[in-house]
């Protein structure tokens, strides 16, 4: 397999190239990522994204002519620089190669999208999507095979980690781990002036900084072990839905509970899917049923451990990590996987339990 992915350090790219050596796929490995872009600094890279024509800074689609025809299989962990031009290309170059693109963001959102993306969509063998309602949507478009795959944590990231450094830095009663975005801001400046104390880790927070909110702290991210720390440490985590992605669950959504830490997340129909109310993980809708239950929780110990240690279960006993995850929507398409046992190629069957 040739893997192309953002590969920089906490992506979930990055996971998912060791979910799938783990599967027994022989891995070579691209590094896609062109780090933070900064207008003052990268104006020209800023405007190509902004036009929707980023630029390929790490050189991807020359890495996919000259390693590609030694591949089976070419995965493409969203794809936004890839030109259709370079997998017309290796078509032509090898034919049997199969093209597996996946995603975890809604890729008919334009900001998370580009230009290239849905001219390319007829050429992929298989796309892979955390969102439900993109399947009918990248298949309209012209992709052969859209399969649905919900969220997935990594074993070796997302686990119970207790804050053992010698400052409290870790832990909080009530935490926020993600970017900014205005309806968040406002459940967090209710919950606050409400007098409950909430700590937010993440980026793009300036306009709610700027407001000067009592109780409202700010700090800086938290990435591979120290985000593990921060879930598990604190109190109670709020897992807000991005609306401009029509989230209906987020990798948030599964690493909470897979680091053992309690979860309060928006209610949806695959949150309640994934973990029960009110055993596995706790959901509100609006500030008013959010309020009131970070408030029970905070009072309420036991129910709030025995809930987290209940979610972590949950992960555990129905393999939500991403080896399990791939593993079955690899099966559902009747894609090869090698099988452990014997280190053979085979075709998996759709009604074949994942790992």
């Amino acid at each position: 397999m040739l893997y192309v992915g953002d590969l920089s350090p906490g992506s979930t790219a990055e996971m998912r190239l060791r979910a799938l050596e783990a599967l027994g796929y022989r891995v070579t490995a691209v590094d896609s990522s062109s780090g933070r872009i900064c207008a003052s600094r990268q104006p020209l890279q800023y405007v190509a994204i902004k036009m929707r024509r980023p630029l390929d800074m790490a050189g991807v689609n020359r890495r996919i002519l000259r390693d590609g025809p030694h591949a089976d299989v070419l995965w493409i962990d969203k794809g936004v620089t890839i030109r259709p031009g370079t997998l017309r290309t290796l078509r032509r170059m090898t034919p049997g190669v199969r093209i597996i693109g996946y995603s975890p963001d809604d890729m008919l959102n334009a900001n998370m999208s580009s230009h290239y993306f849905p001219q390319t969509l007829p050429l992929y063998d298989l796309y892979l999507t955390t969102k439900s309602y993109n399947v009918d949507e990248l298949a309209a478009l012209g992709c052969p095979r859209v399969v649905f795959t919900p969220n997935a944590y990594d074993p070796t990231t997302h686990r119970p980690l207790p804050d053992d450094s010698e400052e409290i830095e870790f832990s909080a009663d009530v935490g926020f781990i993600g970017t900014f975005e205005p309806d968040r801001a406002g459940l967090i400046e209710r919950l606050a002036r409400a007098g409950v104390p909430v700590v937010i880790r993440g980026n793009d927070w300036q306009p709610l900084r700027r407001r000067n909110i009592p109780g409202v702290t700010f700090l800086s991210e938290a990435i591979n072990d120290d985000y593990a720390r921060a879930l598990r440490s604190t109190r109670i985590n709020l897992a807000f839905l991005r609306k401009s992605n029509r989230d209906l669950q987020t990798t948030r959504s599964i690493e909470i509970p897979a680091c053992g830490g309690f979860m309060l997340a928006e209610r949806t129909a695959e949150h309640r899917g994934l973990f029960e109310e009110g055993v596995e993980a706790e959901y509100f809708s609006g500030g008013d049923e959010m309020i009131a239950k970070v408030r029970h929780y905070l009072a309420d110990e036991p129910a709030r451990r025995a809930i987290a240690r209940a979610g972590r279960q949950r992960c555990l006993h129905d393999d939500y990590s991403y080896a399990g995850r791939l593993r079955e929507a690899l099966a559902a398409a009747g894609e090869p996987v090698c099988d452990r046992e014997d280190g053979r190629s085979r075709p998996c069957s759709a009604s074949e339990p994942p790992r």
